[in-house]
């Protein structure tokens, strides 16, 4: 209030003394103030010329804002009503609002006193010296009743109601500028109105019709400039109801220039900066009683909304005006009730918008009302979280006192003591090797020393916990009984007598024995004779726990030999992972596809394997998770191979081989009957009564459509033939169906094979070899044929020339002639020596222009001399020459004890030779001479 009197008695001065104020229009450029430093020049006095935009009524001050991030509080006062409009002198009090310790205090409340002014102004006729910046409270100040120009800002969202204040950011560069220069020159009123569209991010408009008509009078309180953009602390006195756009201010720019230099011109701009605006005056009202209804209705709700959501506490306390009782001012109740809500913009423009203040009083209380409501509903959501909250809070604390509780009564034990109960309760049964158990123990005293919730706690438990589920000294009861387990083998495969045969001498030797022993056998052969179903129903008969993983494609040598503990995810490697799920020592693991196995930048797992298939080490098998040695010297390998010829020597040499051959005619109807035809008539639904295969019909299948040596493909049809009798039994075509000979094509379709031999009769130059194909010497072109085939024909065709000179020396026909040897189907790859002797027949036959004997066929390598050596696959070869009506077949003498291991339904009606030498084959197959 001091204050507020001293420049009430520099302005009376200021009119007693023109002097000065002539002095002070001479010099105007010095009437601005210094820059951002912090210290300002003493108050001065202006003489304003006569505007018709000036209000007559209030004497504003002006502040040049050239510092940035600086608080400017524009103050004003009311001078002498005595003193003529013409020249009324302006107070220049400038407030420069910074840091604490530029000594500068900041009072939030009007009319309240600075606490850190920097001098205090002298009053009286005497000019005192100027002693640092004034700096005084904000001074109560009259707003003029008309003020018919005003900037204009747009804003989004939420207007600015009468008596509320609002903080506004101005980003417009022309009306950042045109805001500068009203409060430089005295004037920082604006009109707020809000825009149609709560996209639109701008601070102004091009039209009117972008804004709503009805906005609010407001005064700039203070003022951040904060260069590109401007921050204002504004507050609404009035509505106003905007006329027409200006699209310049003279008046404005003349003050501008004339106070403040002529350094500052108007800035060209296309968009509304100034509105010509009227006042909106409300009806007239007196207060009834529903009036008194509509205040204390708003009031009560006003009170609901407080006392459920707090925060709307600090709201009301701040739009209250001090020393006012709300009550008594519908006018303002009813704006503070709206500006509370969090309302739709059209529904708070609808509010300033209205005059009748009746209609006002119940537009704000039905905002309020939803207010209400939405206030409750969000009570609601968050009493229902902090309840589920305070559920699971208590649910926790309920068990660690009741863990606490049966702790002290010795019901439950700590979560260590629980967890070293039960891995020693594992080992309780087992015989554990005294430095396995050293291992152990050490573990568990680490891990009783380690913290429940740390990295290596887990690590630890984990590899107790495989080491404690080894079964160690742990074995199954094995089956010793032969008779026992020549059932279980018959019962589940036809044929197959090698591996039955050494199955049941291992079965022998345990029973001398006395114990268990471990073994590794590889059964090889081509896809579908069984080499993997034998497995599993070997484990049955020896009553040995069954566990089987692939290593086709296998790379990572982990997969064998495990991780190192210190990976995260470690884990064990198959090994062991297989004795934790059979829970013995003794189980039969089929290792399969062992020549499909792979090899990564991982490592070598077929080099892994040489120490898991050693008889002398797997004893102390090595895993890298465990690193303890583990047993496995009681365990049954049997691996599984199409091919030996992948398998990596070293390998192939700790196991023991046992080829596993293809199945003839016979075989593959015994086959059919007993087991195929049974199960896959149960797999599709159907019973012997309503479908059945004659064994004509079977045999059929087998030559004409499934040659090949494993049951597979066999099945397939099979199982297609019951698929299409259950497709026309439901169909309701027909109630059972018998398939035979005849109907056969109607199941299966087509047949693949008709024809076994070429010629019914075999020309000169034509042979037939026992390689499932004849020679032919005559076709021109020839056949895909490999590099060991290329040299046996070489072979056959040297000598060929010299045995046909002793035999007809006179005879130059494979000497003078161009010759062309054609393998048919060409398409297939041949390769292999065993068709020298064939050749060589061959090309005889075409010299001499004369036909071999009819129905025989041949196999063996031959040498330069004419040696007849040894080859291999004659249980095959003899198979196919069966089928293609063969009586007589020559055999090299070095396979005669192949020959002697085939059952007697493959060889009984064959006449069979065994040569040594090629002169021994020559009159077999040409009688006549």
């Amino acid at each position: 209030m001091a204050s507020y009197m001293k420049m009430i008695s520099a302005a009376r001065q200021l009119h007693r003394k023109p002097a000065l104020l002539d002095n002070l229009c001479r010099g105007r450029a010095a009437a601005s103030l210094r820059e951002s430093s912090g210290v300002s020049r003493p108050p001065q006095r202006l003489s304003c010329p006569t505007d018709p935009h000036i209000s007559t009524g209030d004497r504003m001050t002006a502040v040049r804002l050239t510092g940035r991030y600086r608080w400017a509080r524009v103050t004003a006062l009311s001078t002498d009503p005595s003193v003529p409009p013409t020249c009324s002198p302006f107070i220049i009090q400038a407030r420069l609002y910074g840091s604490r310790a530029s000594g500068v205090g900041f009072s939030g409340e009007d009319g309240g006193e600075s606490a850190g002014s920097g001098g205090e102004e002298s009053g009286g006729d005497d000019e005192a010296p100027y002693s640092g910046p004034q700096m005084t409270a904000l001074t109560p100040m009259m707003v003029p009743d008309v003020f018919p120009n005003v900037p204009l800002i747009a804003v989004s969202r939420n207007p600015v109601f009468p008596r509320f204040i609002k903080i506004i950011e101005v980003k417009n560069k022309a009306l950042m500028e045109l805001l500068r220069r009203k409060v430089r020159l005295a004037q920082p009123y604006a009109g707020v109105f809000m825009k149609k569209d709560d996209n639109n991010e701008s601070d102004v408009v091009e039209s009117l019709d972008a804004i709503y008509s009805t906005g609010t009078f407001v005064q700039i309180h203070e003022m951040q400039d904060l260069g590109d953009k401007l921050r204002m602390i504004v507050m609404g006195h009035r509505r106003l109801d905007g006329n027409q756009s200006l699209k310049s201010c003279s008046a404005c720019v003349r003050l501008c220039y004339l106070c403040l230099g002529p350094e500052l011109q108007p800035l060209p701009s296309s968009d509304i900066l100034m509105v010509e605006v009227d006042n909106v005056q409300h009806e007239q009202f007196t207060v009834t009683e529903e009036v008194k209804a509509l205040t204390a209705e708003i009031v009560k709700t006003i009170r609901d909304i407080i006392a459920l959501n707090p925060l709307y506490r600090e709201s009301v306390l701040q739009m209250m005006q001090a020393g006012q009782r709300v009550v008594d001012n519908p006018i303002y109740l009813s704006d503070m009730g709206a500006a509370l809500t969090g309302a739709e913009s059209h529904e708070l423009q609808d509010v300033l918008e209205e005059t009748n203040i009746p209609k006002r009083l119940y537009k704000a209380l039905s905002l309020l009302k939803k207010e209400y409501e939405l206030s409750k509903l969000q009570q609601r959501l968050g009493r229902e979280v902090e309840e589920k909250i305070k559920q699971t809070h208590r649910k926790y604390l309920l068990q660690e006192q009741l863990k606490i509780i049966k702790k002290e009564l010795g019901l439950e034990k700590d979560d260590k003591e629980a967890i070293e109960e039960k891995f020693r309760e594992r080992l309780k049964d087992r015989t554990v090797p005294q430095h396995i158990m050293d291992v152990i123990n050490e573990e568990l005293n680490k891990l009783g020393l380690l913290d429940n919730h740390s990295s290596e706690f887990n690590v630890t438990r984990n590899y107790l916990d495989w080491l404690t589920s080894i079964p160690w000294g742990t074995n199954s009861e094995e089956n010793l009984s032969l008779e026992r387990a020549r059932e279980v083998l018959e019962e589940d495969h036809y044929g197959m007598d090698d591996v039955k045969k050494r199955i049941l001498e291992f079965i022998a030797v345990s029973q001398l024995r006395g114990s268990t022993q471990g073994k590794i056998l590889c059964f090889y052969g081509p896809p579908g004779v069984g080499k993997t179903s034998i497995a599993r129903s070997i484990a049955r008969a020896l009553n040995r726990q069954y566990f089987r993983f692939s290593v086709g494609g296998m790379t990572d040598v982990a997969e064998i030999k495990g991780h190192r503990r210190t990976y995260v995810g470690a884990m064990p490697g198959k090994m062991i992972q297989c004795l934790k799920k059979t829970k013995t020592e003794n189980p039969l693991v089929l290792i399969d596809e062992v020549d499909k196995i792979g090899r990564g930048y991982q490592g070598d797992p077929s080099s892994a394997l040489l120490e898991l298939l050693d008889p002398e080490q797997n004893a102390n098998f090595l895993d890298h998770y465990l690193d303890v040695p583990v047993d496995l010297s009681k365990v049954l390998f049997i691996c599984t191979a199409n091919i030996t010829d992948t398998i990596p020597e070293p390998l192939r040499d700790r196991m023991e081989m046992i080829n596993v051959s293809g199945y003839v005619a016979q075989e593959k109807l015994a086959i059919a009957e007993r087991y195929l035809v049974p199960q896959l008539r149960k797999v599709c639904g159907l019973t012997e009564e309503k479908s059945s295969i004659s064994s004509e019909a079977l045999g059929l299948l087998i030559r004409q459509y499934c040659r090949e040596s494993g049951v597979r493909n066999l099945q397939k049809q099979i199982e297609k033939v019951f698929r299409k009798v259950a497709f026309s039994i439901v169909s309701g075509d027909q109630s059972s169906a018998t398939v035979t000979p005849d109907n056969l094509q109607e199941y299966v379709g087509k047949p693949i094979f008709t024809v076994d031999r070429m010629y019914d009769i075999t020309p000169p130059g034509v042979v037939m070899g026992l390689a499932w194909t004849a020679l032919d010497v005559f076709a021109p072109p020839l056949g895909q044929l490999g590099d060991v085939m290329k040299e046996s024909a070489k072979i056959a065709s040297t000598f060929a020339r010299a045995f046909l000179f002793s035999k007809d020396p006179g005879n130059n026909f494979l000497v003078n002639s161009h010759l062309h040897l054609h393998v048919p189907e060409g398409a297939t790859p041949k390769d292999g020596p065993s068709a020298g002797c064939t050749i060589i027949t061959a090309l005889l036959s075409l010299a001499t222009n004369q036909s071999v004997r009819q129905n025989v066929a041949m196999t063996g390598e031959v040498s330069l001399t004419g040696k007849i050596l040894p080859v291999g696959g004659i249980k095959e070869k003899t198979i196919a020459a069966r089928r293609a009506g063969v009586t007589c077949i020559v055999l090299p003498a070095e396979n005669r004890k192949d020959f002697s291991d085939l059952p007697d339904y493959i060889t009984e009606g064959l006449e069979v030779h065994f040569v040594d030498h090629y002169s021994q084959i020559y009159p077999i197959v040409f009688p006549q001479n």
